[in-house]
């Protein structure tokens, strides 16, 4: 029996959006459609800079606002239209919203110790549960490759998603997800390639030349 060809690998560039009021003072911004800092305008910028010579095939977005201003350089410099993917939104974090995790430790000090000890299976009260952003976050990035097989996409969209689907499609547990995966940083790119619905991670956290904030 002949077996049906391997589809060509796809390249997925992961790219979180550059700094926010809140990220720059350590709070939560899940599904809050919170602005960027001038700083991380700058790193869109960088990150525009790099797609001019990533010789993309295309760019999909986030929905909220932080994602979609910070693909916004790419789109110029590449001359590709943002394709919104609704499901690459990050998780809503429930109380944690606005907040620092010093503030939640004074407020709910049981849940943020269990959020601690296993962040998978005990979110702070009130948020989505991890496992079902990364399933829908996983499917939504297999779909690009489906779609797009041999392409090179640019996708931009959040620190606590992508860190959770890229466990998701590589064995990482997930409960493991804030160790073994530390912080993206703005406008940083990691490289996934999809190949037949299985994913390899090829680089993380690869600098574009984005101002860091740290």
């Amino acid at each position: 029996m002949t077996m049906p060809p391997t589809p060509a690998p796809t390249t997925l560039f992961l790219a979180r959006h550059g700094e926010t009021v809140w990220h720059a003072e350590n709070r939560y911004a899940g599904i809050s459609d919170i602005g960027l800092t001038p700083l991380g305008a700058e790193q869109a910028e960088a990150l525009g800079r790099w797609a001019a010579g990533a010789r993309l095939d295309a760019i999909v977005t986030s929905p909220l606002s932080r994602a979609r201003r910070t693909a916004a350089p790419a789109v110029r410099t590449t001359g590709l239209p943002a394709v919104v993917e609704p499901d690459l939104v990050e998780l809503d974090f429930g109380i944690a919203e606005g907040r620092t995790l010093a503030e939640l430790d004074a407020s709910h000090p049981h849940e943020t110790e269990a959020f601690r000890h296993d962040p998978a299976a005990h979110p702070l009260p009130g948020g989505e549960d991890p496992g079902a952003a990364a399933v829908r976050g996983a499917a939504a990035l297999l779909r690009l490759a489906v779609a797009r097989p041999g392409g090179r996409i640019l996708v931009v969209a959040h620190n606590t998603l992508f860190r959770l689907v890229l466990c998701h499609l590589t064995g990482i547990p997930k409960r493991d997800y804030r160790r073994t995966l530390p912080g993206l940083r703005n406008c940083a790119v990691t490289e996934l390639r999809v190949t037949g619905g299985r994913a390899s991670l090829l680089s993380y956290n690869v600098p574009t030349g984005a101002p860091d904030g740290r």
